[in-house]
């Protein structure tokens, strides 16, 4: 018969009372999680990794993650790049962790620009790619790693090594675009989407209109086997009435691919938009809430009025090199009403 102790028992219940955070796990350093209880989503695990130098994908993600979670019932994981002296988030720092969360992910969402993950971490994104799941890379995660030796080399933007199934590297063999250059210019011009006439009753597009987006145009020819769904125009300015810019030719600017091509399940969405303000805009929102049900083979839930609010305080950064908000860490983003990264 076991030993009971009441007393001590009865003191650890008062003690937990007086004094939850003493038994409270402690938030990670790297990640901050968003816990779905309803919908569509519900038992299903996206992890974001956030990780770019100039577009405020730190702000982007977080916002997309808590509407999936609140308003789908997704579990959202979001890890993000840190200073490893303070542990505040420092955008493309190199420096992070947590990237385990992939063992249990149904889907991996990038927005990282020239990363350089020790192997540990790049290992957990390698074993996730080896199963075949699908993934979403917003802007400059066509140029995602860059810097890597060894065994992860062949990530590297412009990879030309012997494997030759990563040439171009992870943009180009995962994504199916790597970085090849500007094509409109930041802060000037803006863009208008043009969505494929021939693709308008793809999932994705569902309920999608009036596209604009303040980061300028990247050039792009997705490789084949590639869907284009949205063309870029390039606007001579930075409202949605600007007028555009006949020099410039529209480029594909989203698209979507399987990266695995034996299979169906390995569904990449790609835009080389994203930045923080982009997703002010509600057309271009919903086209990234319907694009992670479609990666996820979730095409019967995407309706054209699904929500796509954001959930609590949402004060975009103009995004800009070393323009991000200081102080923040990833903890501070927990629950539903704190403001993301700060904004007022």
């Amino acid at each position: 018969m076991p030993i009971a102790f009441p007393k001590i028992t009865a003191a650890l219940a008062l003690l937990t009372l007086a004094s939850p955070a003493l038994f409270a796990a402690e938030p990670h350093p790297n990640r901050v999680v968003w816990e779905g209880d309803a919908g569509p989503g519900q038992g299903k695990h996206i992890v974001f990794i956030a990780g770019d130098h100039e577009y405020r994908g730190e702000e982007t993600l977080p916002a997309l993650a808590r509407i999936l979670a609140k308003d789908y019932g997704f579990k959202c994981s979001v890890c993000f790049t840190t200073d490893p002296a303070d542990g505040t988030i420092k955008p493309g720092s190199n420096h992070i962790t947590g990237l385990e969360a992939l063992k249990t992910a149904d889907l991996m969402v990038l927005f990282t620009r020239f990363q350089a993950f020790d192997d540990e971490q790049m290992q957990h994104i390698d074993d996730y790619l080896a199963s075949g799941k699908p993934v979403i890379g917003l802007r400059t995660s066509t140029h995602a790693f860059n810097g890597l030796k060894g065994k992860f080399a062949h990530y590297n933007e412009g990879y030309d090594g012997e494997q030759q199934d990563w040439q171009g590297g992870f943009g180009e063999a995962i994504l199916g675009e790597h970085w090849v250059g500007h094509y409109g210019r930041n802060h000037q011009q803006s863009s208008r989407l043009l969505l494929e006439p021939r693709q308008r009753k793809h999932p994705i597009l569902r309920g999608v209109n009036n596209v604009h987006v303040q980061c300028g145009g990247y050039n792009a020819h997705p490789r084949e086997g590639s869907t284009i769904l949205a063309r870029g125009q390039i606007l001579n300015g930075m409202q949605p009435t600007a007028e555009s810019d006949e020099t410039k030719e529209i480029l594909p600017v989203v698209w979507v691919r399987q990266y695995q091509a034996d299979n169906p399940k390995s569904r990449v969405f790609a835009t080389t938009h994203g930045a923080s303000e982009d997703i002010l805009n509600p057309g271009f929102r919903r086209l990234l809430i319907n694009a992670h049900l479609w990666c996820l083979g979730m095409d019967k839930a995407i309706a054209s009025d699904n929500p796509i609010a954001f959930i609590g305080p949402y004060h975009p950064t103009t995004f800009n090199f070393d323009g991000h908000r200081q102080g923040v860490k990833p903890a501070d983003l927990a629950g539903w009403e704190s403001a993301i990264l700060g904004g007022e």
